[in-house]
């Protein structure tokens, strides 16, 4: 998997933490620089760990499944991705009004933002990279996307998150293909 490919799986698991931030950003009217800044680190950390959780669970049975572990990577991306369409295709309507960014609520976000991270983290071990490097593109890019997003949503109020989601789902699917491809042809 090269750099290019690790940067476009990172840029695919930030789009719910942008969504998140952009969704935020338009409802936060105090404290705006402070809420942006926690949102992406509570994204970008939970983005940073997840993977490591998943490559750590993976390595515990690693030996039990070496011999068709390029179908379990090829397997995992193309259900997270088919699972950001469908999210996308079908939203969940939340009301953010109200919503205070706690420590328990960012510690929330930053969980249910990074839950893609971790499968995407089994992946990861049987490619064979380094998980620290990974995951720090991972978290990086998410900080800087949750980050963006929040800013942009005072100026962009009609982006097309929807197309957005959809998108990030295929290059999730593409990159489960890419893993398949990489091995059978080897």
């Amino acid at each position: 998997m090269s750099l290019l490919d690790i940067f476009l799986l990172a840029i695919a698991l930030s789009v719910d933490a942008a969504v998140v931030s952009f969704s935020y950003g338009l409802v936060l009217r105090k404290q705006r620089l402070k809420s942006a800044i926690l949102l992406a680190l509570a994204t970008g950390l939970g983005q940073f760990v997840m993977p490591v959780v998943g490559w750590l669970g993976t390595n515990s049975v690693s030996a039990y499944i070496s011999h068709f572990d390029h179908w379990i990577s090829f397997l995992v991306f193309v259900l997270l991705g088919l699972n950001v369409i469908n999210e996308a295709l079908h939203p969940k309507e939340e009301n953010l009004s109200g919503k205070k960014l706690s420590w328990k609520v960012l510690f929330a976000l930053g969980l249910a933002t990074s839950i893609d991270a971790c499968a995407a983290g089994v992946t990861l071990y049987f490619i064979n990279i380094s998980i620290l490097a990974a995951s720090g593109i991972i978290g990086i890019t998410t900080f800087i996307c949750s980050l963006g997003a929040f800013y942009l949503s005072r100026t962009l109020t009609r982006i097309p998150t929807q197309k957005i989601e959809i998108l990030s789902g295929v290059v999730l699917i593409l990159l489960g293909f890419k893993v398949l491809y990489e091995h059978l042809a080897y």
